[in-house]
């Protein structure tokens, strides 16, 4: 039962990595701001794009459009044809307008913080404030320029683009910098919230992700590299009710005529180890070296055979696959013909694949052009989930074994999940709660839109949901 008053007003808090299945065994005796946001609305599970990560999940969320369409594959993504040249995403590779554009068009005022990817700044109807993907501290961050001053002010610290160095063995610093990432970022959109009226705000939490990828294992016992009476073992459980009481403190400074929407971009997972791609692919014949590594060394510094190479791997929370291509790689040497018949060769030995006990290791193989309405850009020739993202892709050589237990980019608990998650809460319609899952990342722009009255473009892919 509800009524049909809404609110005219949307404030979206984004928790990155925040995993569902955490949340909602939290929040019914240790959650008590997202418990009553849930008893009064809806929420569920959220599917991710593919892949699930931060770069592109939220501009898909924020467009609905898939990564073919906006030709960014993940954070680096391949600048040309050639072998090693990539370029990371940024503002400037979005090709379309993301929700705060389109709303903004529409008059109405818009706040952005730390969206990713949003630096470098672009104009907005309002503020905006860029994202982890920020060079420092000394670049302009901001929309208006005069807004980077406000917020040093309000800060008395350091603006902190992300957690330093958050792959390390110094827990209790990356502990203390997670603390400081969120505290700041609630602190300028409180602060934003007490002077301003938007029509439209939105801010992402970095934290979350990365506490998962730095402590899970001080928490989980199903992790290979659990640790029993960890220090840490409480760290993620009492973040968890950190964020909570954040968003309470948000909630305080917001009026009976804006909706709340808590989200996240995908979930996380234990990491059961890592996948050696380029290790493998050498193994199988695919991939030629002049000479072997003594020790694990990225593709890029090795003395490739690129006329007796076929295929070559990217390292990452999930793999990619490139051929090597007549006509399209400088020295390619697949012809046409040739290709699908290499491609399907290697997608069949990689669904097959069995782990190091064994066992199959529920890999998961994409074709760009099977999951996605268009390709723009390079798209990598294969998309690999290992054990469908229980094991991460690893990039460098010279590990001696197809599988490794320790990440080539430093210490790393977690990988990412299919499924994040998503709380909506009108405090204008008076519902009983629901668990509703059947939503994807593609429908959360549309169903914003038409909840606040606006058009939907034709270009956007998901479905509106009734919220």
């Amino acid at each position: 039962m509800t009524t049909n008053l809404r609110a005219e007003k949307l404030l979206i808090i984004g928790l990155d990595c925040a995993a569902p299945e955490l949340i909602f065994s939290l929040w019914r005796n240790d959650l008590p701001v997202l418990r009553s946001l849930m008893e009064r609305g809806i929420y569920g599970r959220m599917e991710s794009c593919i892949p699930a990560i931060t770069v592109p999940a939220w501009t898909c969320m924020m467009s609905s459009q898939d990564p073919g369409q906006l030709g960014i594959y993940g954070f680096r993504n391949r600048a040309d044809h050639s072998y090693t040249r990539m370029a990371t995403a940024t503002s400037r590779s979005v090709p379309i307008p993301r929700l705060w554009d389109i709303l903004g068009s529409a008059g109405k005022r818009v706040g952005v913080i730390s969206v990713p990817p949003t630096y470098p700044v672009s104009p907005v109807n309002g503020e905006l404030v860029s994202c982890f993907l920020t060079p420092n501290a000394q670049s302009q961050f901001t929309y208006p320029l005069t807004l980077r001053d406000e917020i040093l002010s309000w800060l008395g610290e350091e603006f902190l683009v992300d957690v330093p160095d958050f792959r390390s063995a110094d827990k209790p610093r990356i502990l203390r910098s997670i603390y400081q990432l969120a505290e700041q970022r609630f602190t300028i959109c409180r602060q934003l919230l007490k002077r301003q009226s938007y029509d439209f705000l939105i801010m992402v939490e970095m934290g979350v992700d990365r506490i998962h990828h730095g402590f899970w294992k001080d928490m989980d016992p199903s992790h290979p590299k659990y640790i029993p009476g960890s220090p840490f073992a409480h760290a993620i459980h009492d973040y968890y009710q950190f964020i909570d009481q954040k968003i309470g403190e948000l909630l305080n400074v917001i009026d009976d005529n804006t909706a709340v929407l808590i989200i996240s971009d995908h979930g996380a997972k234990v990491m059961q180890g890592g996948f050696c791609l380029n290790d493998w692919l050498i193994r199988e014949g695919y991939l030629v070296l002049d000479e072997y590594p003594v020790h694990p060394t990225p593709l890029e510094r090795c003395q490739v055979n690129w006329q007796a190479t076929r295929a070559w791997g990217a390292g990452g929370y999930y793999g990619r696959i490139f051929l090597n291509v007549t006509g399209r790689e400088p020295q390619g040497i697949i012809s046409k013909n040739e290709y699908e018949i290499i491609r399907d060769e290697i997608a069949a030995k990689l669904l097959n694949l069995r782990d190091h006990r064994g066992q199959i290791m529920n890999n998961r193989v994409f074709k760009p052009e099977a999951i996605y309405r268009q390709i723009r850009g390079i798209a990598p020739d294969l998309i690999v989930y290992f054990g469908d993202l229980d094991w991460r892709s690893i990039g460098s050589v010279g590990h001696q074994d197809i599988y490794t237990f320790e990440n080539d980019t430093g210490p790393d608990d977690a990988n990412h999940a299919q499924f994040g998650m998503y709380v909506f809460y009108d405090p204008r319609r008076i519902r009983k709660t629901a668990c509703i899952e059947d939503i994807t990342i593609y429908d959360v722009a549309p169903t914003i839109l038409q909840y606040l009255g606006q058009p939907i473009p034709d270009t956007m892919i998901g479905q509106c949901r009734e919220w």
